[in-house]
């Protein structure tokens, strides 16, 4: 049976269907992207399957195994047939070993071509985060107080052939208090940092690549310090963005939710913001009135920017008026002002 390295797995999964027969606890809490999950045991198995190898035996372990796995076989075949019309499977457990092995022996002699991932999906997390501290990329980080627009900034980059990493649509959270509304669920940090890689492996590192600026907390997901070591190297373009003009932005992201959300967001920060102005937002928000309760939030937001900002201890640090237009056009100026500063 051919095992194949980590570094060969992307190489592979050009022609072939990546299965993950680790347990669906397992498989949720993070996997591969696009890794498809046929659980050789469930949960409650795997369980009873380990307890029995810690107890009695690995003999008398493998012989619980086959109680389990015997029944499912015929249903395994069915779902990789389904799945896999070309009969090229890539199989991986946690540490390349039994789980794999076998439902690589089974498929096999169903008329499959298959390997496996040798180490499994122990050795896939070793290399991704090893690849964010030893791959370096040319990150430029494009900064600018709450409501700047720099989300929809990021976007016009990208259409304008710029290469971007949409932290915050990754994370499902756009970095605030107010980050979780409108909003999936945000992934594990584990999963995060899989997606992350997804994106990350195919940036061509002799090209920039735009970040927004973000502390390395997106909610309660992290940003792997490898690559948040990066990003704190990187060059800071700060733009500055009317205080109107922010406003208007920020009513127009977030008032598009449900006013309930909005109160219990500026509820989490009642206690950096004072109580009687809390009381303040709540009447504005209750009243229809989003642009004076957008003011305040701002207010208390600019205060905690400027100070990250000026604490910033990135070695280049740039900062742009930009003019009251389009996204469009915002993006156009700092192309060409990184293309002027060579960045």
């Amino acid at each position: 049976m051919k095992k194949i390295s980590t570094s060969e797995l992307w190489e592979q999964l050009e022609e072939r269907i990546l299965i993950d027969v680790r347990a669906p606890s397992e498989y949720s809490r993070a996997h591969i992207p696009n890794a498809l999950s046929l659980p050789l045991f469930n949960d409650e198995e795997r369980a009873k399957v380990g307890t029995v190898y810690k107890q009695v035996s690995p003999d008398s372990a493998l012989v619980k195994g086959l109680e389990f796995v015997g029944p499912k076989m015929a249903g395994f075949v069915k779902k990789v047939t389904k799945w896999a019309p070309d009969k090229k499977l890539l199989i991986h457990c946690w540490r390349g070993g039994k789980r794999s092995g076998s439902m690589a022996w089974l498929t096999q002699f169903a008329g499959f071509d298959v390997v496996t991932l040798e180490g499994g999906y122990k050795n896939y997390r070793q290399f991704v985060l090893s690849q964010f501290e030893n791959r370096e990329l040319k990150i430029v980080v494009l900064g600018g107080k709450t409501g700047s627009g720099k989300t929809a900034i990021l976007k016009e980059l990208k259409e304008k052939g710029e290469q971007v990493i949409d932290l915050e649509a990754l994370a499902h959270h756009k970095g605030s208090a107010f980050g979780w509304i409108g909003e999936e669920p945000q992934p594990t940090v584990e999963q995060f940092e899989n997606n992350l890689f997804e994106i990350f492996r195919k940036i061509d590192p002799n090209k920039r690549v735009w970040i927004e600026n973000e502390s390395r907390s997106i909610g309660s997901i992290y940003i792997p310090q490898g690559f948040w070591n990066q990003i704190k190297r990187a060059p800071l373009l700060h733009i500055e963005v009317p205080f109107s003009k922010r406003v208007e932005q920020s009513v127009n992201i977030y008032t598009q939710n449900s006013r309930e959300d909005l109160i219990l967001s500026f509820k989490k920060i009642e206690a950096k913001i004072g109580l009687e102005n809390i009381k303040k937002v709540v009447e504005c928000i209750e009243s229809g009135d989003f642009e004076s309760a957008a003011a305040m939030a701002l207010k208390y937001y600019d205060k905690t920017y400027t100070y990250a900002f000026e604490n910033n201890t990135t070695p280049i640090k740039h900062f742009i008026e930009v003019p009251n237009s389009d996204f469009s056009e915002i993006a156009e100026m700092l192309m060409k002002f990184a293309d002027t500063e060579g960045l």
